[in-house]
């Protein structure tokens, strides 16, 4: 069997495409050329990737087993190289990075400030689901993973995660607000406010614990929206108090500026905890490494600063 990269190239192209066509013109090759490497592949493999009609072109049973695997390969391959160009220096380099809903939005300013400090190292940002971070690390897509806690972890020995911050959830009120004075509030106190929640599994993480009365009044929020602006421009509009996680400084900074204030939630104290996940059995190259300590030196000298606004404590 003699399966090249240059076959596994064309059969991703192909499929990712649905044409022979645009693969083609994705690697600048002939069409012909293309067709010839698909032909090889399936002759050694001994196996027809693709249903072929004379109009459509599909991927067949056994091309979708394969297509994941033949994407892992030329991963594989791309780590090699971009791991050997790495070594020459460790102040170059090309980290790999996917980040879940609420870590993707403070990442672009600690991507910001490393790139000062290291500009010869290149830095890709993939924002996904929670999910789907480990999903691209088990596949090789990237290098780091930063999201919620997620228990597959615990069942996948091929994975590792560091704790890197926990968070815990707040409310936001207008400066007028009567919680404003008051230095933390109790989730109890909620009841009978009106509130502004988000969709999705934010809920469930929230109202986990909580008693059935303050845990029914999230649920049943008469203002439920998509996205934390949406919410926090709802509150300064005066609809109702917003649950959120102070997540990263523009959010705090955009609450003061607008005569909001944030406190922490207690009775319980509740953190959501997020982590950076990577594969246990591949070294770090040079570059992902110090990567990753700027990432946990930039996120402890945030909770230093959030501690003291008394949002966190140590």
């Amino acid at each position: 069997m003699n399966v090249t990269l240059r076959q596994l190239n064309a059969f991703i192209n192909v499929a990712e495409t649905g044409s022979f066509t645009r693969a083609s013109d994705k690697m600048h090759l002939t069409q012909s050329a293309v067709s010839g490497l698909i032909k090889e592949l399936e002759t050694n493999l001994n196996v027809v990737l693709f249903d072929r009609t004379t109009r459509q072109l599909s991927l067949s049973v056994v091309g979708h087993h394969l297509l994941p695997q033949a994407r892992r390969i030329l991963n594989e391959m791309q780590l090699f190289e971009n791991e050997a160009s790495s070594l020459t220096s460790l102040a170059q380099g090309k980290v790999r990075l996917a980040v879940s809903q609420f870590a993707a939005s403070s990442m672009p300013a600690v991507i910001a400030q490393f790139t000062k400090c290291y500009p010869d190292i290149n830095v890709t940002l993939l924002d996904c689901s929670a999910e789907h971070v480990l999903q691209h690390i088990e596949n090789i897509e990237v290098d780091l993973g930063v999201g919620v806690e997620l228990t597959e972890v615990d069942e996948d020995e091929n994975l590792t995660a560091e704790l890197l911050y926990e968070l815990p959830f707040c409310v936001v009120v207008p400066e007028e607000h009567r919680f404003a004075d008051y230095e933390k509030v109790s989730w109890n106190e909620l009841i009978d406010e009106p509130l502004i929640t988000l969709n999705g599994p934010f809920i469930d993480h929230v109202t986990l614990e909580l008693n059935e009365d303050i845990a029914n009044q999230i649920k049943n929020a008469p203002y439920k929206v998509n996205f934390m602006s949406t919410a926090l421009e709802m509150t300064r509009q005066g609809f109702g108090l917003t649950l959120c996680l102070p997540y990263m400084p523009e959010v705090i900074d955009w609450v003061s500026a607008n005569r909001l204030v944030l406190k922490p939630l207690s009775e319980p104290v509740k953190l959501r905890k997020f982590y950076i996940y990577q594969r246990s059995s591949r070294a770090l190259s040079p570059a992902s490494l110090k990567f990753k300590e700027f990432l946990q030196r930039y996120f402890d000298d945030y909770f230093n600063e959030l501690a003291k606004m008394h949002l966190v404590s140590f």
